[in-house]
């Protein structure tokens, strides 16, 4: 039986109509400018972050010799603002020894009195000059007085720890008061003129 012949539209088909359509590559529609210096993908930095960023850079050390003398800097002008706090009783810039209201509250204390401690390096000067002196009596004179200054100090040291003690646990009751006491004493020791912090009340004064 012979075959019935195929049309010629099926022969020559267009195979484009077979072929699915490749999807579309979605468009940037964005309008933002980007900075030729900011990462792909990133919008334009705002100019204060820039500064900050060029200053940044600007800042950093290039070498070794640099660093150095960038932290020699820096060691000197915390030095000074040392010294400036310690001449006026800045808190912010006070060694840590110094630091916190317990050991403000500590030098306040010893500051508003006279402690016989502090007369301790004129006494002993007094005391050597006579001790050196060829005569018995005023060398024994020099030995009692010598005796007397340090039971002095050793008796005031002892009323004024117990006090300054007392008056911390009042006026900080769950505050740590730890080597307040001996801190304050320590500074009993030195003149009032040679203090560091400077003291900051007067004599007599309640702190």
């Amino acid at each position: 039986m012979p075959r019935m012949p195929l049309p010629l539209v099926f022969v020559f088909r267009s195979r484009a109509k077979e072929e699915k359509p490749q999807a579309e590559k979605p468009v940037n529609f964005s309008k933002q400018p980007r900075d030729p210096q900011a990462p792909k993908g990133r919008p334009t930095p705002k100019r204060s972050e820039a500064q900050s960023q060029r200053r940044s850079v600007a800042n950093t050390p290039t070498t070794r010799k640099d660093a150095a003398k960038r932290q020699r800097e820096e060691r000197r002008q915390a030095l000074q603002r040392q010294r400036e706090a310690l001449a006026g009783g800045d808190e912010r810039y006070l060694p840590a020894r110094d630091k916190g209201p317990v050991r403000r509250f500590a030098r306040d204390w010893v500051d508003s009195r006279f402690n016989v401690a502090e007369f301790f390096l004129p006494l002993a000067i007094v005391i050597l000059v006579l001790s050196v002196v060829r005569v018995p009596s005023i060398q024994n004179i020099a030995l009692l007085l010598w005796a007397a200054v340090i039971v002095l100090i050793v008796v005031d040291a002892a009323v004024s720890g117990f006090r300054l003690k007392k008056r911390l646990k009042e006026r900080f009751p769950d505050g740590n008061t730890r080597g307040a006491v001996a801190y304050a004493l320590m500074r009993s020791l030195q003149m009032r003129r040679l203090r560091l912090p400077k003291p900051q009340v007067k004599r007599g004064e309640r702190p």
